[in-house]
């Protein structure tokens, strides 16, 4: 026994073999059991996705699953070295080493997690939206990488800090820099800014059918810099995104009903007992069609030409073209039923009354 003290004290490089025993244990336990946590939380993960659309996992319990298998082996190696050195006494310089390779370590582990989460929140954005056209996900990419930009760069300001470097003179360089390339690209990052916008807030997508001021059309492309329409007379329009968001869109695509409006006149010698059947008449033909609703049909004006009825009616937008096959049965119907009850429309006459003079005496 005492043999074997005598061998724990010996002293290698200021250490005993005993301290020299610990931290490799401890080197071997931390190396060990950190990646066994990590590829268990990654197996957890992946089970968790496959069946998300059933039991799918609290988003908070989700991201920390996520944050757990995105750590680096490179940190888990940082930290199974750090826990190891702690327990020695090491030269100066060598210790300064660790210490360097530690806040190395240590900032690129918070880099990935910071880069992981924005990620994992613009996504959980992305799927809540329900589209995943490419607009979007070109939308998200630019973030990404100019979020990853922002990020590293404020985590190696702040590595260089932790080692002792002055980093004053960098910052406001680099805040130089930012302004005067910032006002050089003023219009294209507005259009992107603009753009990134469009694709979380989704005040539309490609298909739909807009209205920007005088244009209107149906989006056919949503691009970093612009918005294409297709208008219906056949040629494209362009908009920067950054004017589209100033200007009032009208969103055509998604009207629940598309509200239609017309008014008919008949002749002042129709006889009042038939106004009741006019109004039947209308009702029936919007009301023998799917997908309408009638509102009214009631005489609002005696006008010039006659009694004039107004009619007002919808029918579902979500039918799309169909709709129009519906308005085009309607108005046939219509005509049809008032011809076989005798009841024409006042077309626009104008009566010219001559005035003969008296023969002179």
């Amino acid at each position: 026994m005492a043999d074997l003290l005598e061998v724990l004290d010996y002293q290698f490089l200021n250490n005993s073999l005993l301290k020299w025993g610990f931290a490799a244990l401890v080197f071997l336990f931390t190396f060990t059991v950190l990646p066994i946590l990590r590829g268990w939380v990654g197996a957890r993960r992946a089970k968790w996705l496959a069946r998300s659309t059933t039991h799918p996992p609290t988003p908070a319990l989700e991201l920390l699953a996520l944050l757990i298998a995105r750590t680096s082996k490179i940190v888990l190696i940082i930290l199974a070295l750090y826990f190891a050195e702690k327990i020695l006494v090491l030269p100066p310089k060598v210790d300064t080493l660790f210490d360097v390779v530690i806040v190395v370590g240590v900032w690129l582990q918070v880099g990935l997690w910071a880069t992981a989460t924005l990620r994992f929140f613009l996504m959980r954005h992305q799927s809540k939206g329900g589209t995943h056209d490419g607009a979007a996900e070109t939308s998200v990419a630019i973030l990404m990488f100019g979020a990853q930009v922002i990020i590293w760069a404020l985590l190696i300001l702040l590595a260089l800090d932790n080692l002792g470097v002055n980093i004053t003179a960098l910052v406001a360089g680099l805040g130089i820099g930012g302004v005067a390339v910032a006002l050089a690209v003023q219009a294209v990052l507005s259009d992107l800014f603009a753009s990134l916008s469009i694709a979380f807030d989704k005040p539309f997508v490609v298909g739909e059918r807009l209205k920007i001021d005088e244009f209107e059309g149906a989006v056919e492309h949503i691009g970093l810099k612009s918005t294409r329409l297709r208008s219906i007379t056949g040629e494209q329009i362009i908009i920067s995104n950054a004017d589209v968001l100033k200007s009032r869109v009208r969103n055509m695509g998604r009207m629940p009903e598309r509200r239609l409006q017309f008014k008919l006149a008949f002749p002042y010698d129709t006889p009042p007992e038939k106004f009741d059947l006019i109004e039947k008449v209308i009702r029936a033909a919007v009301t023998s069609q799917q997908n309408t609703r009638f509102v009214q049909c009631i005489l609002t004006n005696l006008g010039p030409y006659g009694p004039e009825f107004e009619t007002i009616w919808f029918v579902a937008n979500r039918v799309g073209d169909v709709g129009n096959a519906i308005v085009d049965a309607v108005n046939r119907t219509i005509v049809k039923e008032l011809a076989l009850a005798g009841l024409t429309p006042a077309a626009p006459t104008q009566r010219i009354t001559m005035l003969r003079e008296n023969p002179a005496p």
